[in-house]
């Protein structure tokens, strides 16, 4: 009976370069190195585990150490079904029996999700995929394990915001009900109490007025809902599906010739990651912002020096033949503010224009200092905003017709100008659709302790 002891027994075996690559990307050629093959093996992200036909496990690498909580020498040797819940491992050996004598696969050659088993009994999502590799004529089983347990929290996050909402529309209802009733009760009064029919009038009209409010309220809340549904749906689900998609396709890419299909898509990933954690930030900072939670931390920093430690950041996102000038008459100048959120405005602003601007533009900034008071003006040669979309620019959840195409989700400028009203200061600006934006900043040099 053939077996297998290591990444290097396998590579080894006599029949090796006759293996189907296309049902088997797992394996290399045989002039790659056995070291390599271990190396890649053992790094992956993914689990990979290998049994025989007879569903014990004959090899594992350190993911699959990792996700499942055993040490490699509690796994080889021992049936696959140690990493199922129950309902499947009773079933798991009938299964092999069936396709081995018929050949009718459930899972091999196909994949699906199913339920992994750690050591402590716990159970998590996972994405299960399996192939047939023969060696010697001996059949064995690679299966590929990809933990789904983060994506499963994401979705659970966005349900129960959503739910949050409707329950807050539900309350706003039932006050509006309420402040109904109270109208009626008033109209009965008077047509009961004539001799104080003005008093009652009065009342009503308040009454009214206080109706209105609540009836804008509630639209702008349906407003905002639908907002944030739309944009949550929309910006989770693209970076997700990417990093989903991606992690898939990079075990289609094992030998070393595909690393650039390996660190194209792992890239993606990493872009995908960084946009969710940006939208994570802006929703962290505006429920900050909301209950009072942003206090100024003042210290003394140098302006040009913060500055160009924004442009430094943001230059590996500029798009070809893009350049940053700046233009600064406050050379020396030490500012008492808050730098945090300083930088954050900053980077916001600068972000916007390079993604709002096309190729080989480029984008000025210029600084000024008088009377103890800083100015920054941040100029594109972008798409500009449309004249009827200006006077919403900084609202919550609000996106100018124009940019549907380009990711974003409408709180950036709202977060930004309530951090420089925060800071003392206040924010302007002037745009033409299809020519460009200008921001302008003006704060004081020194800030004054406060909270929003």
């Amino acid at each position: 009976m053939t077996t297998i002891n290591s990444v290097h027994d396998l590579y080894h075996k006599r029949s090796f370069h006759s293996l189907n690559y296309a049902r088997s990307p797992l394996f290399l050629p045989l002039e790659i190195n056995p070291s390599i093959l271990h190396a890649i093996f053992e790094t992956a992200i993914d689990c990979i585990i290998i049994i025989n036909d007879r569903g014990q496990i004959q090899l594992v690498n350190e993911a699959t150490i990792n996700l499942f909580g055993y040490d490699r020498t509690e796994l080889i040797g021992q049936n696959v079904r140690i990493l199922m819940p129950e309902h499947h491992a009773v079933q798991h050996d009938q299964y092999l029996k069936n396709y081995q004598e018929t050949g009718q696969p459930r899972i091999i050659g196909i994949g699906r999700d199913e339920k992994g088993k750690r050591k402590d009994g716990s159970l998590f999502p996972m994405r299960l995929a399996v192939n047939e590799v023969m060696i010697e004529d001996i059949r064995y089983y690679a299966g590929i394990i990809q933990d789904k347990t983060n994506l499963r929290s994401a979705e659970a996050e966005i349900e129960r915001m959503n739910q949050a909402l409707e329950r807050k529309v539900i309350q706003r209802t039932l006050e509006l009900e309420e402040k109904n009733n109270q109208l009626i009760q008033i109209n009965t009064t008077l047509n009961r109490e004539i001799k104080e029919r003005q008093q009652i009038e009065a009342m009503l009209r308040d009454n009214e007025r206080e109706l209105q409010h609540a009836l804008e309220k509630e639209k702008e809340l349906n407003e905002l809902k639908s907002r944030f549904v739309s944009m949550a749906s929309h910006e989770f689900r693209t970076p997700l599906s990417t990093i989903l998609s991606s992690a898939g396709l990079i075990s289609r890419y094992p030998h070393s010739e595909q690393q650039q299909q390996r660190n194209r898509h792992i890239e993606w990933i990493k872009s995908s990651v960084n946009m969710l954690t940006g939208i994570l930030d802006d929703f962290l900072s505006l429920a900050k912002l909301e209950e009072g939670r942003i206090t100024l931390t003042l210290e003394s920093f140098s302006l040009d020096d913060l500055i160009k430690e924004v442009l430094d950041e943001l230059r590996p996102n500029l798009k070809p033949g893009q350049d940053m000038l700046l233009k600064s008459r406050t050379d020396g100048l030490r500012m008492n503010q808050d730098r945090t959120l300083m930088k954050h405005v900053l980077y916001n602003l600068l972000s916007n224009a390079t993604k709002y601007s096309p190729e080989n533009k480029a984008i000025n900034l210029r600084t000024d200092f008088h009377n103890g008071m800083v100015k920054l003006e941040i100029q594109d040669q972008g798409i500009g905003i449309p004249l009827q979309d200006q006077v919403h620019l900084f609202t919550r959840f609000f996106r100018a017709k124009n940019v549907t195409n380009i990711q974003g989700t409408g709180l950036g400028l709202n977060i930004v100008r309530q951090y420089i009203n925060l800071m003392g200061g206040e924010i302007q600006f002037t745009s033409t659709e299809g020519a460009g934006s200008t921001f302008t900043i003006t704060m004081p040099m020194t800030g004054k302790t406060a909270t929003t």
